[in-house]
């Protein structure tokens, strides 16, 4: 008859343990302007990523989305974490990013947007982790080798 009550009190025991490990979410992180920041790294790119409510304006260094990201598939990677979120046209946008080339640049905003969303909104953590937005891609051009044309490709074969 003990173990039996033993045994009902461990299942209790475990139930609340599962409350508990539920319950501790991050806290939302804004500044005194109301916004939330996130810092998105992806090749030799790094943007600075602010977000607050409005009407899903997207400003890249003063720029418009559309100015500064011609190509639509660019466009693309940018919505995906609002599209992801279910928070299209929800929050304004206003970046800044350096280094690397145009792609590299996209995928930075991509991750500082999330990182930022993650900051104003914590419950979006799990949409946000499932759709690997929030796992940095460390990908980087591999160096040139000496005695070779590009990092892997060797120099043209001449038989005479």
């Amino acid at each position: 008859m003990t173990e039996t009550q033993t045994l009902s009190d461990l299942k209790d025991l475990g139930q609340a343990a599962a409350v508990e490990a539920e319950a501790p979410l991050r806290e939302q992180k804004l500044d005194e302007h109301g916004r939330a920041y996130g810092t998105g790294r992806r090749k030799d790119a790094i943007a600075r990523v602010w977000i607050k409510p409005g009407t899903g304006k997207i400003t890249i260094n003063g720029r418009d989305q559309d100015v500064y990201f011609a190509r639509p598939v660019l466009r693309m990677l940018l919505q995906q974490p609002f599209l992801v979120t279910d928070r299209t046209n929800q929050y304004d946008v206003y970046a800044t990013v350096t280094g690397g080339g145009l792609s590299g640049q996209a995928g930075a905003v991509r991750h500082g947007i999330s990182r930022a969303l993650l900051n104003y909104e914590p419950a979006l953590h799990g949409p946000l982790k499932a759709g690997g937005f929030l796992t940095r891609d460390s990908r980087q051009v591999e160096r040139k080798k000496y005695g070779r044309a590009k990092a892997r490709r060797s120099f043209q074969f001449s038989k005479r």
